[in-house]
């Protein structure tokens, strides 16, 4: 059997870089993972729908994970664990 908890969408911190136009909500983003331990999660809320595109390339690039994405009406919305 396999140990290892699903991740259930629980995280430390969370951003909301609502109405915020590219590229602040990846910056703030960025700032923002920069003050957090290893292994923490940080939530991030944008509007911007280039957001999309960004932080699926910034996290592979970065070497962080992005554990999920939702899209909730105009919000999407990450969830990163900081590498």
């Amino acid at each position: 059997m396999n140990d290892v908890p699903v991740w259930q969408g629980e995280h430390q911190h969370e951003l909301d870089a609502c109405g915020l136009n590219c590229p602040l909500p990846l910056l703030k983003a960025k700032m923002a993972l920069n003050g957090l331990a290893s292994g923490e999660v940080l939530k991030v809320l944008a509007t911007d729908a280039g957001s999309q595109r960004d932080f699926r390339a910034f996290a592979r690039l970065a070497g962080h994970q992005l554990l999920h994405e939702e899209t909730e009406g105009e919000v999407f919305s990450y969830w990163l664990r900081k590498a």
